[in-house]
């Protein structure tokens, strides 16, 4: 089974394409979305209680999951360079830069639900601080106010309706004009606090539509990369139990994603159109500038590593996970290599396949010619 989040990801594309279910076919494994059935809650998504479950999404539920819940694998990455985010205030408040906000309230949302990770909030926080350091200042110089919510729907019964695709929870609601996706800006707009984050591009754009809200800061357009790590890079984790027991179905998946990845790359347009169901970009056209300069192949790479222990040292810093660990001993590279090379064979035995009287082998070969 698998689960992804409205974000940008290979996985999210083969949705559409389903070429990770053609993988699985050549296994005689059926392959599904994890919410297929009504046993299964959301949880999964953020716990990771299912052995035979792949997640493909925002990096601090797993970050969460591998510090203080289970162990997993890092199976791979994709970073999204230029969404760091922003600090959004009233479009017709005399409010131009971020020094403007000392004294001020800035909205950070806090969910009660002790179960899962509050993955919204950490990226508040952090990014916050960040916008606020970039300027000189500190927290001491705003207002801090915090809103808490039950966020407590994963198990809610009405939520808990079999879905085949995960596009078809976003089918059944207008979701970028749905305000239970962006909760605070009813608070900025009505005087309660000054200023809230929101993720630069994305949800960015829906919000200046409406004509009542600016962008004051945005860390995107800063040189520092580091900057960017907003529940950032998109991570794909399985468990120790299926890396182990069944690293065939590890290596499908990752074989899919590459395949996919690569379409992605060649075929942008197309894969804004498919993302635009799912995310919060403003349109087709906007989800095709959010995506046209990243690389939808996963990776390990040490860039994209680097990215995510600046994502977990700040949760370990701020109290969001109790446990530490090597972010290079949770990646496990043999799979995206062990995909990449079979692809490759595969590839390489179609071409010759009809030039030759027998299919040449010269990747496990090893032999020399001459």
């Amino acid at each position: 089974m698998v689960h992804q989040r409205p974000l940008i990801s290979a996985s999210n594309i083969d949705q559409e394409l389903g070429w990770t279910r053609e993988e699985y076919k050549k296994l005689g494994v059926k392959y599904d979305y994890f919410r297929n059935t009504r046993e299964n809650d959301f949880y999964p998504h953020y716990i990771h209680n299912l052995d035979n479950l792949i997640r493909f999404g925002g990096l601090f539920p797993p970050v969460h999951v591998h510090a203080d819940m289970r162990r997993t694998k890092l199976l791979g990455v994709t970073q999204v360079p230029q969404e760091g985010g922003c600090m959004m205030v009233r479009s017709r408040d005399d409010i131009y830069r971020m020094t403007e906000l000392k004294g001020k309230k800035i909205g950070i949302t806090k969910s009660m639900n002790a179960i899962k990770n509050d993955w919204w909030r950490i990226q508040e926080e952090q990014q916050i601080e960040l916008m606020l350091r970039v300027n000189g200042m500190t927290r001491d110089d705003v207002e801090i106010v915090e809103f808490p919510y039950a966020d407590d729907w994963y198990n809610n019964p009405e939520m808990l309706e079999p879905l085949y695709n995960p596009s078809d929870l976003w089918l059944a609601r207008d979701h970028k004009r749905d305000l239970a996706f962006r909760p605070l800006e009813t608070a900025l707009l009505d005087g309660t606090v000054d200023a809230i984050y929101t993720q630069s591009k994305v949800f960015q754009h829906l919000q200046e539509a409406t004509g009542k809200m600016k962008a004051i800061e945005e860390l995107s357009r800063y040189p520092d990369w580091t900057l960017q790590v907003a529940n950032i890079p998109a991570v794909i984790t399985c468990t120790d139990v299926m890396a182990e027991q069944h690293p065939e179905l590890v290596v499908a998946f990752m074989k899919a994603m590459i395949k996919v990845g690569r379409w992605s790359n060649e075929h942008k347009h197309a894969a804004a159109a498919i993302l635009d169901k799912q995310t919060f970009y403003l349109d087709v056209e906007d989800t095709y500038e959010g995506i046209k300069h990243i690389d939808m192949v996963p990776n390990l790479s040490p860039q994209n590593m680097a990215s995510v222990e600046i994502g977990k040292d700040f949760m370990l810093s701020h109290g969001y996970i109790k446990n530490d660990f090597d972010v290079n001993e949770w990646a496990a590279p043999q799979f995206l290599e062990h995909a990449a090379r079979e692809l490759l064979e595969e590839e390489w035995k179609k071409r010759t396949t009809s030039k030759l009287p027998q299919v040449a082998d010269p990747l496990n070969s090893g032999g020399r010619i001459g």
